[in-house]
């Protein structure tokens, strides 16, 4: 298929090439506002040729961050954002901005404000328990995420992406293992799911026809217990069907319990150890192994997983994982998949697509070693890259 670098529809926008910048969260927004850095950080990957830069990402709530140095949507935020999407827009690309809650992933003693899981539950990272929603809160954070996506809107953004993956809030109702709720958000997976569906119904008459609306979808969480494949096959089809989504991206794994399912490569225990305070780095050692597993890299790692979703869907679907050069984005073409979504080697060589569209045989620099997955304390980057953006320094 050689039509990657080609104009493509999503929704209602046009993108100028199928390949997205995926969502990585940038860490630099240390009051929690965009700031010079953040916005380089973007303009220099747009300058580099990706179709649409997501910005990772933008919380619902101020208890929904998985620290208190993230980006939330509110009034405060738009000068900050609008200039971002400006600045993104005059590289000709177009702009994602990533909502959601972390939910259990959420650190209750960074954001002090409490972490929310479908049902009580034990959070390491503030050492207390966390807190279950009732059915009226849970009507309440529907409605944050369409204030947050109309708040999107108001700044210039193009397109939102729900955050339904990773074990954050929308996922971890999806997860049996963490939602033993036994009301209408709870048990089944029809209830598990009713979340999800209401967020993405409720964002499509907030703004459908004027936004694109993407979701971030777990394939599995690869856990024992977690949400199954089977279980994300039938809840895409409802999504499918509900009609609220432009275009679904296929995600695994867990910030909670499993990263390294999404990641693949290196497991960087030692570096990741080296960034929690000194109780939990203790924890961390007795538990590192377990929590970051080891997954042997290889190009279009998820596509396995990927392609059962492409057989029973006929939705607009992302791919993601292990896409670096010109091959992998053409398998993701043949095996159907309308857009494919660039992490990492982005933060190697921003003008990693760029190259690749005026010489083929380009490949990557990236060596999977996943050191930049510690990195998002200080500011997300490549520590192979001597001349990255700016970090902040405040």
């Amino acid at each position: 298929m050689n039509d990657i670098f080609e104009p493509v529809d999503l929704g209602p926008i046009t993108l100028r090439n199928r390949v997205i910048k995926a969502a990585t969260f940038e860490g630099r927004t240390p009051d929690a506002l965009v700031t010079d850095e953040l916005i380089e950080f973007h303009r220099e990957i747009a300058a580099g040729g990706v179709g649409m830069s997501t910005i990772a990402y933008c919380a619902v709530a101020p208890g929904g961050r998985t620290d208190r140095h993230q980006i939330w949507m509110r009034p405060e935020a738009l000068p900050g954002l609008r200039r971002l999407t400006d600045a993104i827009h005059a590289e000709g690309a177009k702009v994602s901005a990533q909502i959601g809650h972390a939910g259990p992933v959420a650190n209750a003693a960074s954001n002090r404000a409490p972490a929310l899981a479908p049902t009580r539950l034990w959070s390491p990272l503030s050492m207390k328990m966390m807190q279950s929603p009732s059915v009226a809160e849970i009507q309440d954070l529907v409605a944050a995420h369409v204030r947050a996506v109309l708040l999107a809107e108001e700044a210039g953004f193009d397109a939102v992406e729900l955050h339904f993956g990773h074990n954050y809030l929308v996922s971890s109702f999806l997860s049996p293992l963490l939602n033993r709720r036994k009301d209408a958000y709870g048990g089944p997976l029809e209830h598990r799911a009713r979340m999800a569906r209401e967020i993405a119904l409720a964002v499509r008459e907030a703004v459908g026809g004027r936004l694109a609306i993407l979701a971030k979808l777990n394939m599995e969480d690869g856990v024992r217990g977690g949400f199954s494949l089977a279980e994300s096959l039938q809840v895409a089809s409802w999504l499918e069907s509900d009609g609220g989504l432009d275009a679904l991206e296929l995600t695994a794994g867990s910030s909670l319990l499993n990263p390294m399912l999404l990641f693949h490569g290196d497991a960087p225990r030692q570096a990741f150890a080296k960034t929690l305070p000194g109780p939990t780095r203790l924890g961390f050692k007795l538990v590192g192994k377990a929590f970051l597993r080891e997954y042997p890299y290889h190009g279009t790692y998820l596509l396995e997983r990927a392609r059962q979703f492409r057989r029973e869907l006929s939705m607009p679907l992302v791919l993601l994982g292990g896409i670096t050069d010109i091959d992998d984005m053409r398998r993701a073409r043949r095996e159907g998949f309308e857009f494919m979504a660039m992490g990492r080697a982005l933060l190697r060589e921003p003008d990693l697509l760029q190259r690749i569209r005026s010489d083929a045989e380009t490949r990557s620099a990236c060596i999977h070693c996943n050191e930049c997955m510690p990195s998002i304390y200080t500011g997300t980057r490549c520590v192979l890259r001597l001349d990255g953006p700016p970090i902040p320094t405040h």
